[in-house]
C-alpha cells in the first residue's frame, strides 16, 4: 500500500501544478496595465519631439513612459502626464486613467507646485541675492506645504488603483559645477539650485515611502550629465523656452528609463 501511495500523491501534485500553470498563463500573457501620470519630466518636455495630439501637454514618443511601454508586454497604456502639471492638476485631470485593474503607475510631481520654472528663471536672470531668496522660498514651500499635497495625491492614486505598484520618480540635480563657459549661470547659483533639488528629493522620498510607494532617486544616474557637462542629458537655456532645464532624449533613454527598469525588473 505504501509503495502505491507515493505515485498517487506525485500524480496529484503534478496535476495541481499543471492546473496552476494553465491558470496563470493567460494572466501572465495579458501584459501590464500601465498608467503614466505626472508633469513635464514624465511627459517628455525637452526631447523636442511630441506626438501632435496631446496639445499643450507635450507628450513625447521619447519620454521614459513610452519607452518603457515599448519594451515591455503591455496590455493597456494610459499616458496622461502633462507639461506644467501640479498635484492639484493630477487630482483633477489625471486620475481617470486609473482603475482597479491598473498594475503599474509611474509619476513625477511636485516641481511645479514649488515654482520650479520661476525659480530657475530668477536665478538665470537675477542677482545672487535674488536667486538665494527664490531658492529659499521654494525650499520653505517644499518642506512645509508640499508634503501635504503629495500625501493627498498619493492617497488618491492608491484609492483609484488599489492593487497597482506605484513608482514615484524623483528629479535630477540640474547642473554640474565648475567651468561652464561665458554667459552661463554662475557656479554659486548652480549650487543653490542643486540644493533645491536635494530638498525636493528628500521630501518626495519621505512621502512616497509613507504611502508605501517605490521611490526612484535619479540624481546618481544623472550625475556627470547635467547642464554644463560634456555630454548633458538636461537642456540648458533653449528655444523654445519651455524645453529649458528639462531632460533631453538621452535623459529619458539613458537616465529615467534604466532607473525605472531597475525597479520593475
Amino acid at each position: 500500500m505504501r509503495l502505491r501511495l507515493f505515485p498517487t500523491l506525485g500524480s496529484l501534485a503534478a496535476g495541481v501544478l499543471l492546473a496552476a500553470t494553465l491558470t496563470a498563463t493567460p494572466a501572465a500573457a495579458a501584459g501590464t496595465d500601465y498608467a503614466a501620470l505626472g508633469d513635464s519630466y514624465s511627459s517628455g518636455v525637452g526631447t523636442n519631439n511630441y506626438d501632435g495630439v496631446s496639445g499643450s501637454c507635450l507628450r513625447s514618443p521619447q519620454a521614459y513612459p513610452r519607452l518603457w511601454a515599448n519594451t515591455h508586454v503591455v496590455a493597456t497604456f494610459q499616458f496622461v502626464a502633462c507639461s506644467g502639471a501640479t498635484t492639484r492638476e493630477v487630482l483633477s485631470g489625471q486620475l481617470g486613467a486609473l482603475n482597479s485593474g491598473t498594475d503599474l503607475v509611474t509619476i513625477s510631481i511636485g516641481g511645479n507646485d514649488a515654482g520650479f520654472a520661476d525659480v530657475v528663471t530668477t536665478c538665470r536672470l537675477g542677482s545672487d541675492s535674488s536667486c538665494l531668496s527664490a531658492v529659499n522660498t521654494a525650499k520653505a514651500y517644499i518642506t512645509t506645504t508640499l508634503p501635504g499635497r503629495l500625501d493627498e495625491t498619493y492617497r488618491a492614486i492608491r484609492s483609484r488603483a488599489p492593487y497597482a505598484r506605484v513608482v514615484v520618480l524623483g528629479y535630477p540635480r540640474l547642473f554640474e559645477l565648475g567651468w561652464c563657459g561665458f554667459g552661463s549661470i554662475s557656479e554659486y547659483k548652480r549650487n543653490l539650485l542643486n540644493g533645491g533639488s536635494d530638498t525636493m528629493s528628500s521630501v518626495i522620498s519621505s512621502r512616497a515611502g509613507a504611502a508605501g510607494f517605490t521611490y526612484v532617486d535619479v540624481r546618481g544616474r544623472f550625475a556627470g550629465h547635467g547642464v554644463c557637462a560634456a555630454s548633458p542629458w538636461i537642456n540648458g537655456t533653449t528655444w523654445p523656452v519651455v524645453e529649458s532645464y528639462h531632460p533631453n532624449a538621452s535623459g529619458h533613454s539613458s537616465g529615467y528609463l534604466p532607473a525605472l527598469n531597475a525597479t520593475t525588473a
